[in-house]
This record gives C-alpha cells, sequence and structure tokens, in this order.
C-alpha cells in the first residue's frame, strides 16, 4: 500500500525555499556570524512557511561531541577512490569514529547540493573530500568554512589542508625512464582530469620539454579500459608512436589490448606504462610498468589532518608523499634503437 504521507522538509527545501546555498543554511542553523542580516532573515523565514526542523543528526550535534566522519567522492569502485577510502576509515575506526561515504555523482549544481545536503544533516566531526574528480571538486566549494575539512588529490593547491600524492614528480620520472630508453618522445594516454590538466599531465609535459623532446597533443580516454582499447588500436596505425604513458593502469592494460589486436608486439615495437600500480599490474601480460601510489597511505595522513582540524590550534596545511616508479616488463628500448 503506496505511502501518501507528505516528506518532512530537509534543509536543501529550506535553501531553495529562501534561494540561497545549503551551506549558507547550514551556517545559519550553526549560528555563524559570517551570515548576512539579508540572508539570515530569508532563512529564518523559509523555516518558518515550510515548518523545518533541524534533524536528530543536527541536534546531536550541539548535545555531545559528533563520532561520525563523512568522506565525499565522486566514485568508490575504482581502484584509487577504494584503497583511499579504506586507508580512511581504518584510521577513523581505530580512533572511535564512523565512517558515512557520500557520492556525488555529477559536478551540476543541483547533484552536488543534494550530496552535500545529505552530508550536513548527519551529526559529523569532519568531513574529507576526494577532490579527484569535478564533482569532488566542486563539493569541496559548497562546504561550510565552519564545518573542519580535509581534501585528498595529486595536485598541491591551496585553501583547505591537504593530503596529496606527488603526481606530477613521478610521472616525470617515468617519462624520463622512457626518453633514456632511446624514445624519441612519449604519446600521453589521459584519463578526466579534475581540472583543466591533473599532475600526471603535467609531468609528462615537463619530461618531455626538460628533454626538448616533441610533444604530441595528449589523447583523451575515459575512466572504462575499453576505451583505451579502442585508442590503442589507433595508435598502432602511427609508426613514430614507440612509448605510451597511460593516466592509470586500467587504461594502459586497454591500450595494450588494443596494440596486440593490430599486430604490435609490447614492449618489442610500443613499450606502454600506467599509473597506480593496480593489483592486476603485476598479472598483466606483458607485467606492466607503473608508478605505485599508496592510496591507503594517503587516506590515513588525510584523516590525521582532519583529527588535528578537529582538535583546533595549530594545523598543518599538507601532507606529501612521491609515488614510487615499478619497473616491470612492459617497456624496452624503441625498435630501431642502437647502443651508442
Amino acid at each position: 500500500m503506496p505511502n501518501n504521507a507528505p516528506k518532512p522538509p530537509v534543509i536543501s527545501d529550506v535553501a531553495r525555499r529562501a534561494g540561497v546555498s545549503v551551506p549558507t543554511v547550514s551556517r545559519v542553523l550553526n549560528g555563524a556570524a559570517y551570515v548576512s542580516d539579508e540572508k539570515r532573515s530569508r532563512v529564518m523565514e523559509a523555516i518558518r512557511e515550510l515548518d523545518f526542523r533541524p534533524s536528530a543528526a543536527a541536534r546531536a550535534l550541539v548535545a555531545r561531541q559528533p563520532r561520525l566522519i563523512a568522506v565525499i567522492a565522486g566514485n568508490t569502485s575504482r581502484y584509487g577512490y577504494a584503497e583511499t577510502i579504506r586507508g580512511i576509515e581504518e584510521r577513523a575506526r581505530a580512533a572511535g569514529y564512523t565512517v558515512s561515504i557520500t557520492v556525488v555523482e555529477s559536478a551540476d549544481d543541483e547533484t552536488v547540493d543534494g550530496a552535500v545536503s545529505l552530508v550536513l544533516d548527519q551529526p559529523i566531526a569532519g568531513v574529507v573530500v576526494l577532490k579527484f574528480d569535478p564533482p569532488g571538486v566542486a563539493a569541496l566549494h559548497r562546504l561550510p568554512k565552519s564545518i573542519p575539512t580535509v581534501s585528498i588529490s595529486g595536485v598541491r593547491e591551496s585553501g583547505v589542508p591537504q593530503a596529496v600524492l606527488a603526481e606530477a614528480d613521478a610521472a616525470e620520472e617515468v617519462v624520463d625512464y622512457l626518453l633514456e630508453l632511446g624514445h624519441s618522445t612519449v604519446h600521453h594516454v589521459r584519463v578526466p582530469p579534475s581540472r583543466k590538466e591533473d599532475g600526471r599531465t603535467t609531468g609528462w609535459k615537463r619530461a618531455l620539454t626538460a628533454h626538448g623532446a616533441p610533444v604530441p597533443p595528449p589523447v583523451d580516454a575515459t575512466w572504462e579500459p575499453e576505451s583505451g582499447r579502442e585508442i590503442g588500436r589507433a595508435l598502432a596505425d602511427d609508426p613514430s608512436v614507440t612509448a605510451v604513458f597511460c593516466g592509470n593502469d586500467e587504461i594502459a592494460m586497454g591500450v595494450i589490448r588494443g596494440l596486440v589486436e593490430k599486430g604490435k608486439r609490447v614492449p618489442q615495437d610500443v613499450s606502454v606504462v600506467g599509473f597506480d600500480d593496480h593489483p592486476l599490474a603485476r598479472m598483466w601480460s606483458p607485467p606492466l610498468t607503473t608508478v605505485d601510489q599508496d592510496f591507503v597511505g594517503l587516506g590515513s595522513r588525510a584523516y590525521d589532518l582532519l583529527e588535528g582540524v578537529i582538535a583546533g590550534g595549530k594545523v598543518r596545511k599538507f601532507s606529501s608523499e612521491r609515488p614510487t616508479v615499478v619497473i616491470r616488463e612492459s617497456t624496452a628500448p624503441p625498435p630501431d634503437w642502437r647502443p651508442r
């Protein structure tokens, strides 16, 4: 039998009625001083009109110290996302916190506001945002400054405290390695960036420029390995392609499959490098040269930063770690290489 009872209003309903953002409503409810009188008046009027009552979670914020850490992510199934969340959860659980996970499926305003509303309706002690993609970036910008927040990314930027992996440095190192093998340049298949250009692309470009090597236009893949396969088939038709640096290991596996389907040998004809050191990278044929990113450690470092923010006092702004290049059998000198 359908339940036709009207749903009670939530914080996003108040924001919509008042013509303000969800974080603004949250600041009014939390008594923040930096909300203008005009906006505060509109929010209070909307609360009265909707007969809005803060959730039990919100009341718990006032009644006691919350023991919930919220994680906001654009995805939870991809390897890097899942392992990073595991690192957060393990450290938080050991400290007596529970972790909630909210997925932001796109960067459009309605989706992001809805996700942030879900987070703010919980009795949270703090938030960790995985800023690996545009939805994560958008969510971070919507959170009230009054909420203890830490972000995670591959690029060091100003703003809230941040745990990072120095992707650009690792990408530069692996491209240096390919050039030192004798390749005249390295082609780049990039995964969707969180902004105009991610650290992996920056490091690739920086290495080629430093060596005076040509910088080919990057080729855009999706997150699906099948897109790498189609790109690999296309690259096989270009005889100038002898080395390919891919934005992650799944795309690299797809590229290898496409190259092989078109009759190319890896690494005898084309060297292929990935990024992330996916558990299957060492099992692939050939085993994949890649960059080992400690995602679990990244999540742990982010939690440690957040714990400092929650405690108050002087807080570190950055925790950075450089990934490690792992040389395996998918790379070799180019086919025309001769020892000098």
